[in-house]
C-alpha cells in the first residue's frame, strides 16, 4: 500500500473532523479549505483557558471576519450571541452584542439592531474598545434607527449628558428641539433651540438656513405676539383706518414686532438690507396714502397683499404683506394673521 506523505496527515485529520465528527463549532467552519483551516485554528485558540480578555476579543473579531469573508454573514450573530450567553462575565460582552447590532443594521434588519443596542444599554456596563465607548456607539445608532420621538429624545439626552465631548452639541440640541416639537413639548423644544443658538458655528446638513429660521422662531416665541389678529379682514380694516386717518400710532400697533421686513420684490426676505428698520409713522404723516378696496388677486389662504400708494418715498407704491401665523406652540395665536412686511414698488 502506498503511504501518504506525513505533511498531509494533519490536513486529512482536520478534514475528517469537519466532515465526519460534529463539534460545537462545526456550524461555523465554512468557506474554502483555507478559510476552514483558519476558522478551526481560531476556535481551537478560543477554547484554550488562560487567554486574556483582549486576546479573546481579537480571536472573536477574526472569526467574525472569516465568516463574513466566506459569505456567511448570517452566522455571525449566532456565533456572537451564543458566546455571550455562555460567557456572561466576559467584560467585552457589550462589545460583542454591538457587533451583532451592527451586523443586523448592515443587513437591513433595523428592528433587531435596535433590540440589541437597547439590550447593551440596559444590561451591560460600558466598555471602551480602541478608544470608542460601546454605549456611545449604541446611543448614536439608536438616534438614527429610532422613529419614536419619545424614545429618541431620551437617547439624545443621554448623549448630551454622558458624552458631551464626543458629539457636536449644537447639532444635538437642534435635533432635540425638532424631536420635542413632534412630541408637542414646546417649552422643551425652545429650550433646546436656545441651547443650539449658543453654538454659532454649527452646520445642519440639508438646512443651510437653520440658524436664521430657529432664531426667528425663538424671537417670536419670546415676544408678546400682541400684534396678531384672529381675522385677516379685521386686521386689514384696522390698518386701512389708521392709513386713512394718518394715525401713525395705531398703524404701528399692528406692525409685527419680530421678523418684519421691508424690501423690493427682487430681494429675499432675509437679505441684510431687507431687515433695516425705519419709522413708517414719519412717512405716513408726510403722505396722503390711498389703498385698494380689495386685496390683491395673488392673495390666498396663507398670504395676502394690499396695494397702497401716495407715500412720501422715492418709491410711492407699497404693498403691505400679511401672512397667517404658523405657531402651533400657542393654540391661541396659531392661525392668526399678522402684518409681516412691505414690498416696495408695483408687483412683478
Amino acid at each position: 500500500m502506498k503511504r501518504l506523505p506525513l505533511l498531509m496527515i494533519p490536513l486529512l485529520a482536520i478534514l475528517f473532523l469537519l466532515s465526519g465528527c460534529k463539534t460545537e463549532y462545526s456550524y461555523y467552519i465554512v468557506g474554502n479549505s483555507a478559510q476552514q483551516q483558519e476558522l478551526h485554528e481560531l476556535f481551537r485558540l478560543l477554547s484554550r483557558n488562560g487567554e486574556s480578555d483582549q486576546r479573546r476579543t481579537i480571536l472573536i473579531e477574526q472569526i467574525a471576519g472569516y465568516l463574513l469573508q466566506a459569505g456567511h454573514q448570517e452566522r455571525i450573530p449566532v456565533f456572537l450571541t451564543t458566546y455571550v450567553e455562555r460567557h456572561p462575565r466576559d467584560p467585552y460582552d457589550a462589545y460583542y452584542l454591538m457587533l451583532v447590532a451592527q451586523n443586523y443594521a448592515a443587513t437591513s434588519s433595523p428592528e433587531l439592531a435596535r433590540h440589541y443596542y437597547r439590550r447593551i444599554l440596559s444590561n451591560y456596563s460600558d466598555v471602551v474598545v480602541r478608544g470608542t465607548s460601546v454605549h456611545y456607539t449604541a446611543l448614536s445608532a439608536l438616534v438614527s434607527l429610532t422613529q419614536d420621538p419619545a424614545l429618541r429624545i431620551g437617547y439624545y439626552q443621554d448623549l448630551v449628558d454622558r458624552f458631551p465631548d464626543k458629539i457636536e452639541l449644537g447639532t444635538s440640541y437642534y435635533y432635540m428641539g425638532k424631536t420635542y416639537e413632534k412630541l408637542g413639548e414646546w417649552d422643551n423644544a425652545f429650550a433646546a433651540y436656545k441651547k443650539y443658538l449658543e453654538y454659532p458655528d454649527t452646520q445642519i446638513p440639508g438646512a443651510p438656513d437653520a440658524r436664521r429660521d430657529i432664531q426667528n422662531m425663538v424671537d417670536f416665541y419670546d415676544s408678546p405676539k400682541d400684534w396678531t389678529m384672529e381675522s385677516l379682514d379685521k386686521l386689514v380694516a384696522a390698518i386701512k383706518s389708521a392709513l386713512w386717518r394718518q394715525n401713525a400710532r395705531d398703524l404701528l400697533r399692528y406692525k409685527a414686532k419680530e421678523n418684519f421686513f421691508a424690501m423690493s420684490w427682487e430681494q429675499q426676505e432675509y437679505d441684510f438690507n431687507s431687515q433695516i428698520t425705519f419709522n413708517i409713522g414719519i412717512f405716513l404723516q408726510r403722505s396722503r396714502v390711498r389703498f385698494a378696496d380689495n386685496l390683491d388677486m395673488n392673495s390666498n389662504a396663507r398670504e395676502a397683499y394690499l396695494r397702497t400708494w401716495g407715500w412720501s418715498h422715492r418709491i410711492r407704491t407699497w404693498y403691505l404683506y400679511f401672512r397667517r401665523v404658523d405657531f402651533p406652540a400657542d393654540p391661541e395665536i396659531n392661525g392668526n394673521w399678522e402684518w409681516a412686511g412691505i414690498f416696495f414698488g408695483d408687483a412683478l
